[in-house]
């Protein structure tokens, strides 16, 4: 090496980082003992950030661009050092280069299900899965709050994490909604933003943004979608005669479970008489609704007044029946609000929602619209 090239080399340092990879986030500048000549060039490409650390402090941050390291471009770090009158000897420091671009289709799924109170099936157990896309958009507080001193960070070291605070939101997010259980898979796009939202706030705490949300599938026990399949057939008539067709089939279905030949007949012959009897009884339950008197004599009370059920126009579509509730939960995800067209029975027609009095309390709980000026 001639004396020239070899004071270049003295006086000359390039530091970089080049990232073919798609899964790195940050990466630690390596060289032997962290030294970093005076008036070395420093290399921040697009999609990238480099901060500089001394002894475990922050000091300065450099967006995409070519720099020449002095006392002019490392304002903090000159203080930290104590440079009043600039460096002219190598001097130590940590630079972490972290990408500000986006990792998209990261996955996520419920480790265990949740679990939902439903008025007609009790607790039910509902599992979810979807993808994200998010950057680091606060470089500084990445480092300090994620990253600590790893040399080199990927998306799967923080993936467990990230999935943990997706999943908590999701099922705040479920109970908040509390949708009939077979409604949830239709309204995907609803439920996904509401969980965004929160999840974005979440987020924004380490550095990051969520800049998109999606869940993808709910899914639910088979012997649940089994019973939501048959109260389907028989839910215009009312939860009365639904309880009687179950208990009728349990009996039936009890007495082809007996051992023995004979006992078995018996069994089945017992079990269809029980199950035709209950069937059968169901014809009455209609009299008996309206206050007409028990094969005893004994007067049938009135049934307790159910909660007003509504339907509402959405996308152009009837969609419900919804109680009051479930349309307040829609309301602050933005896809139910005042001029929504509303009906139920005994209405004339249809009408717009901040019409109907019984429905101001859901107006209560939103925020107006923010006037424009």
């Amino acid at each position: 090496m001639s004396l020239l090239r070899r004071i270049k080399a003295e006086l000359i340092d390039i530091v970089e980082y080049l990232d073919s990879s798609q899964d790195i986030i940050a990466h630690r500048f390596e060289r032997h003992g962290n030294e970093i000549k005076n008036n070395a060039r420093l290399v921040v490409r697009e999609g990238q950030t480099a901060v500089f650390v001394n002894e475990g402090r922050l000091a300065d941050v450099f967006t995409p661009g070519t720099y020449t390291l002095n006392t002019q471009n490392l304002p903090v770090l000159s203080t930290l050092k104590g440079w009043k009158y600039g460096f002219k000897s190598p001097f130590k420091a940590e630079v972490y280069f972290i990408s500000t671009r986006h990792y998209l289709n990261q996955k996520w799924g419920t480790k265990s299900p949740i679990i939902l109170d439903d008025q007609r099936f009790g607790m039910i157990e509902l599992r979810a899965f979807g993808n994200y896309a998010f950057r680091v958009t606060d470089p500084k507080l990445f480092l300090t709050d994620i990253m600590a001193t790893k040399g080199t960070f990927r998306t799967g070291d923080i993936a467990e994490q990230l999935s943990s605070i997706i999943y908590t939101r999701f099922s705040d997010a479920a109970a908040e909604l509390n949708l009939p259980i077979e409604q949830y898979a239709q309204y995907l796009n609803e439920l996904s933003e509401l969980v965004h939202t929160h999840v974005r706030e979440d987020f924004m705490h380490y550095g990051i943004d969520i800049t998109r949300m999606l869940i993808e599938n709910i899914s639910m026990p088979d012997n649940v979608k089994k019973e939501i399949f048959e109260f389907s057939r028989v839910q215009k008539i009312d939860m009365d005669l639904f309880t009687r067709f179950k208990t009728a089939k349990s009996i039936e279905i009890a007495a082809g479970n007996e051992n023995g030949s004979a006992g078995r007949g018996v069994g089945i012959f017992a079990g269809l008489g029980m199950g035709r009897g209950i069937l059968d009884s169901m014809a009455g339950i209609s009299a008996k609704k309206e206050g007409s008197a028990s094969a005893s004599g004994a007067p049938v009370p009135p049934p307790l007044p159910a909660s007003a059920q509504y339907y509402a126009a959405i996308n152009g579509e009837p969609a419900g029946p919804f109680t009051v509730e479930q349309l307040s939960a829609y309301a602050k995800v933005k896809s139910f609000d005042r001029t929504t067209l509303v009906w139920k029975p005994g209405q004339a027609d249809w009408c717009p929602a901040q019409d109907v009095a019984e429905l101001d309390t859901i107006w209560k709980q939103v925020p107006p619209p923010i006037p424009t000026r």
